[in-house]
């Protein structure tokens, strides 16, 4: 297992994350702690929730319920110091005024919450979930600052920020002296390579980690979906996902198609592929990797540490302007 600097800071994550939003949601308590579980065993020492996960089957229901959180607490019961955990704040956890955003009101209320969830006083990463454009970034900062200041948070964080978003928050923080955000968790994969233009060259020049979401697509770059009306089962694409079936775009299948042919070429299957292009691609500090099955986690630390080259770089390059350059 590769572990990798957070940032401008001395804390070390591996570079596989374990993404829970499966946890109470797609799968029962028991999957989860075996998942979890076998990702510790085998080196992985960074895990990411939300307060919003673990929603249940029912995927319309618009609330999180904060189990993923549960299942994780206490599932780290005895082992919590081995672990750098990460949780987010900010989409909604219920019907009311004040329950999603980034308010101080709300903030201050949903850390407590999750930290009894977590079983845990303290959080080491606490990430907003997304941008608020209705609260002041300067109110959400300070409130933040606050609770690094109280003990409850070691480090903060954003995600799905644009890269203007992030620079303004670190002008705000440095004018007003109050803690950055030492990492950023946007989307990031062989079919999306947006965050390239802008994020990560900030990224690296302000020496903030990247630690990217959805590195498969949300599986449609594991081969298993090969056209809008082909999904199988068990799928979470049959179960209703709708981040999921957006997806589904007669260009996307049409660049899946040309990356499963390179990585047959390769020897690879296209998971293993479309992962070990994610860990190898500069300024990518940690990737989060969803998992339902223990060999989800296995098979991602197997693609970590294939050997990337330049001229593999420069054959999806290729690929990629052919499918996406006018």
């Amino acid at each position: 297992m590769e572990y990798r600097k957070l940032g401008n800071t001395g804390l070390e994550v591996s570079n596989i994350c374990l993404g829970t939003m499966a946890f109470g949601r797609w799968i029962d308590e028991d999957a989860s702690v075996e998942i979890l579980h076998t990702a510790i065993e085998n080196g992985i020492n960074f895990i990411d929730t939300a307060n919003f996960y673990g929603k249940g089957q029912d995927t319309s229901y618009p609330y999180g319920t904060g189990a993923s959180e549960e299942i994780i607490g206490r599932a780290l019961a005895g082992r919590r110091q081995d672990i750098v955990l990460a949780t987010k704040v900010g989409l909604p956890m219920g019907r009311g005024r004040n329950e999603s955003g980034l308010s101080r009101l709300h903030i201050m209320k949903e850390v407590d919450q999750s930290l009894l969830r977590l079983q845990t006083d303290y959080i080491d990463l606490y990430q907003v979930h997304r941008f608020d454009p209705d609260t002041p970034i300067e109110e959400t900062l300070r409130a933040l600052d606050d609770l690094v200041r109280q003990g409850k948070v070691r480090y903060i964080g954003c995600s799905n920020f644009a890269a203007y978003q992030l620079a303004k928050s670190h002008a705000i923080s440095e004018r007003m002296n109050l803690e950055k955000f030492i990492s950023i968790q946007p989307r990031y994969n062989l079919l999306y390579r947006e965050i390239e233009q802008e994020l990560i060259p900030y990224s690296q020049e302000e020496g903030v980690g990247i630690i990217v979401y959805s590195p498969l697509a949300r599986g449609l770059l594991t081969g298993k979906y090969t056209s809008p009306d082909d999904a199988p089962p068990e799928s979470r694409a049959a179960h209703g996902e709708v981040n999921l079936q957006k997806l589904f775009v007669e260009r996307n299948f049409k660049q899946v198609e040309a990356y499963s042919q390179l990585a047959k070429k390769y020897n690879q299957s296209l998971s293993e592929f479309a992962l070990s292009w994610v860990f190898n691609q500069p300024g990518i500090t940690s990737a989060i990797v969803g998992a339902s099955k223990p060999y989800h986690v296995t098979d991602a630390i197997k693609a970590s540490e294939l050997t990337w080259t330049d001229e593999l770089t420069k054959e999806v390059d290729r690929l990629h302007d052919f499918v996406y350059l006018p």
